[in-house]
């Protein structure tokens, strides 16, 4: 097959395959090939395109490769780099999507949905909370702070005047691990408890904590931290 897709039939060029036969018809190859525009002289934008996934596997992983993993290719310069970034992330974007106002987080899975595909992402720690009314619907969520590799710092203080400005009657607290384990350490233990007192005596209710990991997730409320850390009298 020639390199040049002006030179394919008008119904295998993956732009007129869409508009044709719509964008379920068309491989990830295909769909990336459509953000690449052209490929180089060599070979396709949809033979670069199949080579890219083939190397990395699929699209979720290469959502989390950094920019400049694409340059390696010949053909691909920054345009095209930030092109294929943009649209995976609003992809992710669109995953985390607000729920509706209606929506109630009744459960570690729904918790998890919120935030899971944005915070699995990340090469570095994030901690946030979702602000829940007293039928645990959504009000909103705030990034608490942002670290490294294996930290990031988070006051408390901060968290429940976030809480209080939205009128929160409960929240849901998250951060994600890097490394891909979702394991608790017991710095999370810890920190949950002492949010968890503090939430006690400003009658708000700490819900649950959210490890992510890749593409997985731990619940302190689900393995029975929670329970534990209510205080006494």
């Amino acid at each position: 097959m020639s390199s040049s897709i002006k030179s394919w039939a008008e119904e295998d060029r993956p732009r007129e395959k869409m508009l044709l036969k719509g964008r379920e018809a068309l491989s990830d190859a295909e769909l990336l090939a459509i953000l690449l525009g052209s490929g180089s002289k060599a070979e396709s934008a949809v033979d670069l395109a199949r080579r890219i996934l083939n190397d990395i596997d699929n699209l979720d992983t290469l959502g989390k490769k950094p920019l400049h993993h694409l340059l390696q290719y010949k053909g691909i310069g920054n345009a095209k780099a930030i092109t294929v970034a943009a649209a995976l992330e609003l992809g992710r974007r669109r995953q985390s999507y607000n729920p509706r106002k209606k929506d109630k987080i009744n459960s570690s899975p729904l918790a998890y949905q919120l935030l899971g595909s944005y915070l699995s992402d990340l090469p570095h720690e994030e901690f946030w909370v979702v602000h829940l009314s007293q039928r645990n619907t959504v009000l909103a969520k705030d990034k608490i702070s942002q670290g490294g590799l294996s930290a990031t710092v988070v006051d408390p203080k901060l968290i429940f005047s976030k809480a209080l400005r939205h009128n929160a009657a409960a929240i849901i607290l998250y951060h994600n691990h890097p490394s891909g384990q979702c394991d608790p350490s017991t710095e999370d233990i810890l920190l949950t408890k002492r949010i968890v007192h503090a939430g006690y005596y400003l009658s708000i209710r700490v819900n649950d904590h959210i490890i992510v990991g890749h593409d997985t997730y731990y619940s302190l409320r689900d393995e029975g931290h929670m329970d534990d850390m209510k205080p006494h009298g």
